[in-house]
């Protein structure tokens, strides 16, 4: 039985495509032809990136009458060109390269590449991708700018234990946090000058105390001039990159502000605090329109399992892709702090762990956490409610049940007789 397709294609009218580098664009317009009906002109210019160059451009497609302008996501040359263009009023569409794939065979040049993108766009025969308005852009770069502070802090942490071990400072084995109160004290008298291990070992706060003797072991080494130096350096980084986690994350929690109440509402959820909530936000935004349904955003995040047929069989793995990776860090982060919890995500986790695997169960409940997300924003009235972890013990069949566990010890070798308890 033939059913009527909702496929129309429609010409945008009126477009501009732009193929863009570090030092110059390269745009072509396409506009219909009033002498000729059913025609269209072309114009393909070339322009500077600097600010006066793409002033002028702005106002070339305003006077051509453009209402949309498409461009591929080049590095971040993109980003300049299209917050420019947007603050002109226009419809500005970033796209994904891999959407807007070149013919075999095709010659390859900036222009050619900026008129393909054209004529692809004018059939909308591509889609936009996300690009959040300004003040979720602002929380953005300072989010992911602390990710890459406290992997800073990190490789610095490394590179100073490694330097102890090559000391035969074997502190790290003793004590648990090597950076904690008791570790910096250690290592502060380290610097400057004690090479006494009781004299160090004395050093030790609160319960570390009853490690005294083991630590007056660790502290024995062939610590010298050269190892404090170095040692010296890299603490001071370490305090440095802190402190600058620290003023980053009271301009977070300032920029948050105006998201407090969907920030709050985040916070329900077990495993997400107010790092992984303001993290959240700075990715997907509050506005949840841009995603129809909690499956689009699961999609948009890769963590939906891709689906390949052939034949009618099922090829692949169904891994999901590679998606938004700051999201995806968080979202096993959350993942993995709920399976810890006695609550419905950590029932899900652990269940889907038993027969899947860890890797699996992360992703399975890193959807669950992206549905929950979704109505949290898109309902402001909405709150969130635990399932419980008995969710699925209370809906599971009993009789069901039952047959299972007599068949697994028949299997055993067990005769089974069942009688009621009083």
């Amino acid at each position: 039985m033939l059913e009527q397709a909702q496929d129309e294609e429609q010409i945008i009218a009126r477009v501009a495509g732009l193929d863009i580098g570090k030092a110059s664009l390269v745009c072509c317009a396409r506009v219909p032809d009033e002498a000729k009906p059913g025609q269209r002109l072309q114009e393909v210019r070339t322009y500077p990136t600097m600010t006066r160059s793409l002033t002028g451009l702005a106002e070339r497609l305003a006077a051509l009458g453009v209402t949309r302008v498409v461009m591929e996501a080049t590095s971040d040359y993109w980003k300049p060109v299209f917050y420019l263009l947007e603050a002109h009023g226009f419809e500005v569409w970033l796209v994904n390269a891999r959407d807007v794939k070149h013919l075999p065979g095709r010659p390859k040049t900036d222009k050619l590449d900026a008129v393909w993108l054209c004529k692809v766009a004018e059939r909308q025969m591509i889609r936009p991708s996300f690009v959040p308005p300004a003040p979720i852009r602002m929380l953005r770069d300072l989010t992911r700018y602390r990710v890459d502070l406290i992997a800073e802090a990190g490789a610095e942490r490394q590179r100073a234990e490694k330097l102890l071990e090559d000391a035969q400072i074997k502190l790290s084995v003793v004590v648990s946090d090597l950076f904690g109160t008791s570790g910096r004290a250690m290592m502060a008298a380290l610097i400057g000058g004690q090479r006494d291990p009781h004299t160090l070992a004395e050093l030790a706060r609160s319960s570390l105390r009853r490690k005294i003797p083991d630590l007056r072991e660790a502290l024995t080494g062939h610590f010298t001039d050269h190892h404090a130096f170095l040692l010296g350096k890299m603490i001071a980084r370490i305090e440095q990159v802190e402190a600058d986690i620290r003023e980053v994350d009271a301009r977070i929690e300032a920029h948050l502000a105006p998201f407090a109440p969907a920030a709050a509402r985040l916070r329900e959820i077990p495993g997400i605090g107010s790092a992984a909530a303001a993290t959240i936000i700075a990715e997907i935004g509050v506005d949840m329109t841009r995603f129809p349904t909690p499956a689009h955003l699961a999609g948009w995040a890769k963590f939906a399992p891709g689906v390949k047929e052939s034949a009618g069989r099922r090829k692949g793995n169904g891994s999901t892709g590679h998606g938004n990776r700051y999201l995806a860090r968080v979202l096993g982060q959350i993942a993995v702090s709920a399976a810890r919890t006695d609550t419905f995500l950590g029932e899900r986790y652990r269940r889907i762990a038993r027969r899947r695997g860890a890797k699996r169960a992360i992703v399975a409940v890193g959807r669950s956490i992206l549905t929950i997300i979704w109505h949290l924003l898109s309902d402001p009235t909405a709150g969130f409610r635990d399932l419980g972890a008995d969710f699925y013990l209370s809906r599971t069949d009993t009789e069901r049940r039952k047959r299972n566990h007599i068949r697994q010890l028949e299997a055993l070798g067990y005769r089974v007789t069942l009688d009621l308890a009083a």
